[in-house]
Formats: C-alpha cells, structure tokens, sequence
C-alpha cells in the first residue's frame, strides 16, 4: 500500500523522547493510569507541552529534518477513559483538541516539515496481554478513537506499544476504514518476542497479511535495543520496520512497572545503538525514545543519525 508521508521521503524524521516519565519524573507531574491527555486541559498543563513539543521541533530543525509528533493521548481510549472521568464526549473533544493543539505548533514553525500523528495505546496494558481481543474487537474498540482523529484532521494514526497481533489487526482494520493511514509499532521482551511470545517477525508477517499490507510502516518502541538487535539480525520483513522509539534502559517491563526510581541509561550508548541499527535498517523513516529517554536522549540521538 502506497502512503505518501513526508517522514517516507528518505530522510529520519525525529519523533518524542519518553513524553510521560519526562512529565512524572523531571516536572513532578502526577499522571493517573500513565495519562497525559488531560494536561491540555489547564493553561500550566498547556504551557507544558508545547515547550515540550517545540523542543522536539527545535531539534529537528537544527537537524534539518522534520518531526513526527505524537498527541499525548496513548491513553484517551474509553476504558481508559472511564478511569479518568472522561466519558465519551468528552474523549471525542480530548482527541481533537490534542490534534489541533499540534496542528497549532505546526502552524508556528512553517520552516520544520511537522507531521502530526494520532497516538493510540493499547485497549489494556502496554506490556502484558491481558484479555485478548478478536481483530473485530479490537477494531470496533479503537474506532472512536480513530474517528476522532479523522474528524480532527490528523496526518495519520500510530498505536505504539501493542504487545499482541489481534489488536494490532484491528487497528489497521479501523484505520482502513477511516481513511488514515496507520502505523503499528510493537514492543518486545528482553528475549525479542512480544509479550503474548510471538516473534516480532510473525507478528508484522501476519498484521500485513490479514490487512493487505495496509500499515505504512511498522516500529519498534518501549524496548532496550539490547534486546532486539539480536533479531534483527536474523531473517524478517523487516523492510516494514522503518521506525524506532527504544528505551535508554536495560529493565525489563516488569522491572520498569516496578521503578521508583528513573533509569535514564546512557545517552551516548543509545545513539550508538541506533547508529548501528540504522546500518541494518537503512529504511529507517522515525526516531524517537520511549520510557525513561528525554530530550538529551533525542539530541544524542539525532546527533548520530543526522
């Protein structure tokens, strides 16, 4: 399936670092059940992001390359939403204000190609499987959430952390149905299989061989490179993983649940990494962090690649 997107066009777009244990961690920031979406709902909350967003921004420019930007809503899906008092109304309003909050940033930096990504998270947990969901499930799940972003006006829709194929199905199968395009990225264990034991290279076969390889791209994100590079040095599609957000820490999900303490690994190690992947995937389209990796990740990383 062709997908013209910029972050496509042969250059490394930058994405975020890891947006939520930035916010807990270094501004002291309370976020209930991991969520970020209801900042954007107080002026401080605001102020927050966008000089979190236009440092991501001011990056890629002195990169002289673009940005992929996330809206802060990996958990502005219903169940999660009843969790946070957020009924579904007010979910809709939510996604589309986040949206448009970065459509707005956008506007501000007309010399840096912004790409303005809808973020889904998983129906459950990011890093175990929980309840499975049937593709069909999974797609009338996520659907509103997807609908939402259409409505807004998103460039596309990524779901990052998906530890399961079925879900991951669905979200395309949704995505399809809306118009958007989509982008599925996986996150992996230490041994390199997805939390339900799948193998990464099964997964993304069977994700594009149920949805006629409808996903722009495929990434790799909420995992320390040391447990996936093995991997892809064996055999794969990995023609479709063009995208990258790994964690700057060696813990396990498990061990990561557990934290009270931030890990921020090593900034330069991390870029290295990354520098080495890039030889293996030379397609590779985004780079980003995930949990525990901040702005300093993203310059080092960015430093490597650019």
């Amino acid at each position: 399936m062709n997908h013209s997107l910029p972050q496509l066009g042969g250059q490394v777009f930058l994405s975020e670092a890891g947006l939520e244990t930035d916010l807990i961690f270094h501004h002291g920031y309370e976020l209930p059940h991991f969520a970020a979406f209801p900042l954007l709902e107080s002026p401080d909350g605001r102020r927050l992001l966008t000089d979190y967003y236009q440092a991501v921004i001011e990056i890629a420019r002195n990169a002289g390359t673009g940005a992929v930007l996330e809206t802060p809503t990996w958990r502005a899906s219903p169940d999660w939403g009843g969790l946070l008092d957020h009924p579904a109304d007010r979910l809709d309003a939510a996604n589309r204000d986040a949206v448009g909050f970065l459509q707005g940033l956008r506007a501000a930096n007309p010399d840096v190609t912004v790409v303005v990504s809808g973020n889904l998270g998983p129906r459950g947990d990011g890093y175990v499987t929980g309840e499975l969901m049937s593709p069909e499930e999974a797609a009338a799940y996520h659907r509103t959430q997807i609908d939402s972003f259409a409505t807004a006006g998103a460039d596309l829709v990524t779901v990052l952390t998906m530890t399961y194929r079925e879900e991951a199905i669905g979200i395309v199968m949704a995505a399809r149905e809306a118009g958007l395009p989509v982008v599925v990225s996986f996150t992996v264990e230490t041994d390199g299989s997805l939390p339900s034991g799948q193998s990464l290279a099964e997964a993304i076969t069977e994700v594009d061989e149920a949805t006629d390889g409808y996903a722009a791209y495929f990434m790799l994100n909420c995992a320390h490179p040391d447990h996936f590079e093995a991997v892809l040095a064996g055999p794969g599609p990995w023609h479709r993983l063009c995208g990258l957000r790994a964690n700057a820490s060696r813990m396990s999900h498990a061990e990561l649940d557990d934290a009270t303490e931030l890990d921020r690994g090593d900034e330069a190690e991390l870029a290295a990494a990354y520098a080495r992947i890039r030889d293996v995937l030379p397609q590779l389209a985004v780079a980003g962090g995930c949990c525990g990796t901040d702005l300093a990740h993203l310059r080092a990383i960015s430093h490597a690649l650019h």
